[in-house]
C-alpha cells in the first residue's frame, strides 16, 4: 500500500469510503483541513470519510527531541510531508492551467479564422459593389454607379451633342480677340483697387459673363454680389444657416452649394430652386456650357446633374472617393471631378461612364480646363506645383512649380494665360503658341483664396483671406 499523496508506504494507513484512495493519516487530514476535497478526484471529502486500516502494529519510540538525530529526523520528515502535499498541489494545478490555456488558444485560433473569412468576405461584397451599375441601358460605369434614377433626358443628351458639335466645331479656328490682354500688358499688371468692405469667411469667387458683378460665397449661408464698378456688396442672399463652399454664374442666375449638401439657386434676389441630393458636404459646382445642365459634387462619394429646364435632379452618380472639385469641358460632353483619392476622374457627361482616371500626386484641390479643348491644369493639396495635362494622352506635358501651396486655377477665354491663387500670391503663366515655349509675365505678392479674370482678361479678381476683393489692372 502506497499514500496517493507521498507515494510511500503509510505508517497509519486510512481510506476513502468514495472513491477508496489509500493515504497517509496526517497528510490526508492536512489537506482536508486546508481544501475539503479529495486530492486525487476533487470531490468533498471530510474526516468522517475515512476508515482507519488495519496494519501490523509497531511500537513507536516517544517522541525524539532536537537535540538528537532521531528528532532531527522526525523534523525533516514532516517537512518532507510538507513538501510532499505542495509539489502534488502544484502539480495539480499546472495540469489544470495548461488545460485552459490550450482551450483558451484554441478558441483564439478559430476567432481569427472567422474574422478573416469574414473580412475576406466583405472585401469581396465592396469589390463587387463597386463594379455594379443599375440603370436602364446596356451600358456599364466601370468604377462608377448610377443610383436609383432615369439618367439624362434625351432633350438633355440631344442638347449635350449640339453643343459639343457647336463649339468643338469652330474652337481650333477662333482668333484671340483683338483688344485681349497681351503678355506684356499683363507684365504691368498690379493691385489697384480693393473693395471698401469685406465679406466675412469667403471661400468663393465668381465673376459673372459681362463682368461687372462678383459673386461670393461665404459662412452663414450668406452669399454677396459685389458690384465691380460700385466697389461694394450691392446685395446679399441667404442659402441657409451652413457655410458656402462654392459659387457660380449661369445667365443671371447666381447659383451656391453649402456644407450641408445643399445646392440654391436665385434670380432677381429670389431663391428659384433649391437641391438636396448630397448626403453630405457639398465641395463644388459646375455649369455646363449649354447653360442648362449643373454639377454638383460632394464628400458622399458621388455627382449630381440637375436638369435647369424643369429644376430637377436628372442623374447622380457614385463613384469610388470623395470629391472635391468639378469641371465641364468646353466642349461640354466631359464632366471632370477631382478626388481626395489624387484622381481627377473624367465622366461621360451622356451616359455616366468613367472614360479616363488621371493619376495625381494627392488630393485633388484645384481643376481647370482649357479653352483649347486638350488641356487641362490641376493642383493637388498641400504641393506648389501645377500639373498641365494633355487629354489626348492622358499624360502630364508641362509642370509649373510655384514654390507655394496652390489653393485655386483659372484659364481665361483664349487659352493663353493660366491664373494660379495661393497663400504666398498670384502667379500668372503664359504659353505662346507661336513660340510654344511657357513665361511668367506676373508674379503678385497678395495671398489669393480665389481668382476670376475681367473683361477681355484686361483686368484680375482676386479673393484674400480676410474676405476682400482686390483688382490687378495694367500700370
Amino acid at each position: 500500500m502506497l499514500c496517493a499523496i507521498s507515494g510511500e508506504p503509510p505508517q497509519i494507513p486510512v481510506a476513502s469510503k468514495k472513491t477508496g484512495n489509500v493515504f497517509e493519516k496526517r497528510l490526508i487530514e492536512a489537506y482536508i483541513a486546508e481544501n475539503g476535497r479529495d486530492p486525487v478526484t476533487d470531490e468533498k471529502l471530510s474526516t468522517d470519510d475515512l476508515v482507519e486500516l488495519k496494519a501490523s502494529n509497531t511500537v513507536r519510540p516517544r517522541p525524539p527531541t532536537l537535540t538528537s538525530i532521531p528528532s532531527l529526523l522526525s523534523v525533516f520528515q514532516n517537512e518532507w510531508d510538507a513538501l510532499a502535499l505542495e509539489s502534488y498541489t502544484l502539480r495539480r494545478q499546472l495540469t489544470q492551467t495548461r488545460q485552459e490555456l490550450s482551450t483558451a488558444l484554441y478558441q483564439h485560433d478559430a476567432a481569427v479564422r472567422v474574422i478573416a473569412r469574414l473580412s475576406k468576405e466583405r472585401d469581396e461584397a465592396r469589390e463587387a459593389l463597386s463594379g455594379i451599375s443599375v440603370h436602364k441601358g446596356p451600358a456599364t460605369n466601370g468604377d462608377a454607379m448610377q443610383l436609383d434614377n432615369p439618367g439624362l433626358s434625351s432633350k438633355l443628351i440631344a442638347n449635350v451633342e449640339a453643343t459639343q458639335a457647336r463649339l468643338s466645331k469652330t474652337r481650333r479656328k477662333r482668333p484671340v480677340p483683338a483688344d485681349w490682354v497681351t503678355a506684356d500688358a499683363l507684365n504691368t499688371f498690379a493691385p489697384t483697387e480693393n473693395s471698401s468692405t469685406s465679406f466675412p469667411n469667403a471661400r468663393s469667387l465668381a465673376v459673372n459673363a459681362s463682368c461687372d458683378s462678383i459673386l461670393l460665397g461665404g459662412s452663414h449661408g450668406k452669399i454677396g454680389v459685389y458690384s465691380i464698378q460700385e466697389e461694394a456688396i450691392t446685395e446679399e442672399l441667404n442659402a441657409g444657416p451652413a457655410q458656402v463652399t462654392a459659387t457660380l454664374w449661369i445667365g443671371t442666375k447666381a447659383v451656391a452649394s453649402t456644407s450641408t449638401g445643399n445646392v440654391k439657386m436665385f434670380e432677381s434676389g429670389q431663391e428659384t430652386a433649391s437641391f438636396s441630393g448630397h448626403s453630405g458636404e457639398a465641395t463644388a459646382i459646375a455649369s455646363h456650357p449649354s447653360g442648362d445642365i449643373l454639377a454638383s459634387v460632394g464628400v458622399d462619394k458621388s455627382y449630381i446633374f440637375y436638369d435647369l429646364t424643369t429644376n430637377t435632379i436628372a442623374t447622380q452618380i457614385l463613384t469610388d472617393s470623395a470629391l472635391t472639385v468639378a469641371a465641364f469641358h468646353p466642349d461640354g460632353h466631359l464632366f471632370a471631378a477631382g478626388g481626395i483619392d489624387g484622381q481627377i476622374k473624367m465622366f461621360d457627361v451622356k451616359t455616366g461612364t468613367n472614360a479616363a482616371n488621371l493619376e495625381s500626386t494627392g488630393p485633388i484641390e484645384a481643376i481647370s480646363f482649357s479653352e483649347n479643348g486638350t488641356w487641362l491644369a490641376s493642383a493637388a493639396k498641400g504641393f506648389t506645383s501645377v500639373s498641365v495635362w494633355d487629354l489626348r494622352k492622358a499624360a502630364v506635358i508641362h509642370t509649373i512649380d510655384i514654390a507655394s501651396p496652390i489653393w485655386a486655377l483659372q484659364w481665361e477665354y483664349t487659352g493663353q494665360f493660366l491664373a494660379i491663387a495661393g497663400p504666398s500670391g498670384l502667379v500668372v503663366q503664359h504659353y505662346s503658341k507661336s513660340t510654344k515655349e511657357w513665361s511668367e509675365p506676373l508674379k503678385s505678392a497678395m495671398p489669393s483664396l480665389a481668382v476670376g479674370w475681367g473683361l477681355n482678361a484686361s483686368s484680375i479678381y482676386c479673393l484674400d483671406t480676410e474676405g476682400s476683393v482686390t483688382t490687378l489692372t495694367p500700370q
